[in-house]
């Protein structure tokens, strides 16, 4: 690199370019930023600093540096593709998917035979909500790269968001090729199951997704059970508390080695499949319920705990982090401020993890109990979501506990919402008690809670 200080060692740039993307793809972003803004200051115009600089800063949350760091990379070095296309990523997450199309076009025009310029071109489809469009560049990304497991993943979400859930669900098969996945399935030369009976206790069913998915596809187990008796159920240790509500379960282990010795096994996600179902034949809600010892233990202490007369309202802000969509779909505590402005409720907040500490800066009308801190575990949540009025929360797990046990719920969803959502409706036809409030505008959550706040 060049303006190196007398007596320090002269790093060649591309062995510096070379570390830097390492650092990046290695997750260890402190380090990167560290080195991308040395780099920065001794060559403030090179574009391939810029670019990676740039998908530093948006890794870090400085969505807006990242933003104008890309920019000046691409009007540096126009003809080259890899800067377009990345900056989809980047103009999706500042909301701007109107230079996130023209971004991804771009690189198409630039590479037509890189089939990764098509994936990120599909993605802005997916989030425009141009589901057929979306499903049509997939495609063009599977011709160029038949393999592309992230291609065919993609086309699965949007074939299943506009309700296409027949050739979704064969798409949606790839998701274990995606590199997240590993490890979800046992390492076994035994056959996936195709749907024909076994004998009792042959069958291992794996509780293979996150905690909603898991709740949402568990209703599908006793079908299961009907073939396959006494199936094997693997999960977290999370959730073994809730699942063995469920019908037909021989047992529930939560260790590979503990399966037995199973003959087939069916990932918990690919029952809907076998199963064949549509927007029209969901088996109903209703299959799990609170146990009667803690609705009894937390039903006296929120009677002492909030005040009388007072209409009850739980409330989650925030998913887990790590969550590839958690960008659009978590929201601050401020912004539900239209129901803490109401006198007649009292908020019940049943959020974990590290946004609790939004709590300490709460200012409203409506009283707010904190009750996240003495929550254990799932079969806490369902207890206290006997006792109110409505739970309302963003998309995550807690949604699903509400809507398998038929808690009125209101469920704020980004515009481009997760596939199981649907678009174009108010309802879910996977949970009957759940009603959905949805960004008008990407990124834009202005008046969806003034909206959820009229409806209480």
């Amino acid at each position: 690199m060049s303006g190196a200080q007398p007596g320090k060692q002269v790093v060649p740039l591309a062995e510096a370019l070379a570390r830097l993307s390492a650092l990046e793809q290695a997750n260890k972003l402190a380090e990167a930023d560290d080195l991308a803004n040395r780099m920065l200051a001794a060559m403030p115009e090179h574009p391939h600093i810029l670019h990676l600089a740039g998908i530093i800063a948006y890794r870090n949350g400085r969505v807006a540096q990242a933003v104008e760091r890309m920019e000046k990379s691409a009007t540096l070095a126009p003809g080259v593709a890899l800067y377009p296309r990345n900056m989809c990523e980047v103009y999706r997450g500042a909301g701007r998917l109107d230079d996130a199309l023209r971004a991804g076009r771009r690189a198409v025009e630039l590479a037509p035979q890189d089939a990764r310029a098509y994936f990120n071109l599909a993605l802005i489809h997916y989030e425009r909500l141009e589901l057929d469009e979306a499903v049509r560049v997939a495609d063009q990304a599977i011709v160029l790269e038949p393999d592309f497991a992230e291609a065919h993943f993609e086309k699965a979400e949007a074939l299943l968001l506009g309700g296409r859930m027949k050739e979704g669900w064969e798409s949606y098969e790839w998701r274990f090729k995606l590199k997240q996945a590993e490890g979800m399935l046992p390492k076994t030369d035994k056959p996936q199951w195709d749907g024909r009976p076994l004998a009792p206790g042959k069958l291992l069913i794996v509780g293979d997704q996150g905690f909603g998915d898991c709740i949402q596809f568990g209703r599908l187990i006793p079908w299961a059970a009907l073939l396959c008796p006494q199936p094997v159920l693997a999960c977290s240790g999370e959730l073994t508390a809730i699942l063995r509500q469920i019908s037909g379960i021989g047992k529930i282990v939560t260790r590979w080695e503990d399966t037995g010795d199973f003959e087939a096994y069916i990932p918990l996600s690919g029952l809907p499949r076998l199963a064949g179902i549509t927007t029209q034949n969901v088996p109903p809600a209703g299959y799990l319920a609170p146990d009667p010892a803690l609705v009894e233990s937390w039903g006296a202490r929120l009677d002492r705990l909030v005040p009388k007369g007072k209409r009850r309202v739980a409330l989650v802000w925030a998913g887990r982090p790590t969550h590839k969509n958690d960008r659009k779909r978590t929201m601050r505590l401020e912004q539900f401020a239209p129901l803490f402005a109401r006198d007649d409720l009292a908020i019940l907040t049943v959020q974990k993890g590290e946004q609790i500490a939004q709590v300490g800066g709460y200012y409203g009308r409506a009283p707010l109990l904190n009750l996240g801190p003495e929550i254990v575990d799932f079969a806490d949540t369902m207890a206290i979501l006997q006792y109110v009025e409505r739970l309302v929360t963003i998309d995550t797990s807690v949604a699903h506990i509400a809507g398998a046990i038929g808690v009125p719920t209101a469920l704020v969803l980004p515009h481009a919402p997760d596939w199981r959502w649907l678009l174009g409706r108010e309802d879910t036809p996977w949970y009957p008690s759940v009603r959905l409030f949805r960004q008008e505008r990407a990124y834009d959550w202005r008046g969806v809670i003034e909206r959820v706040s009229e409806s209480i």
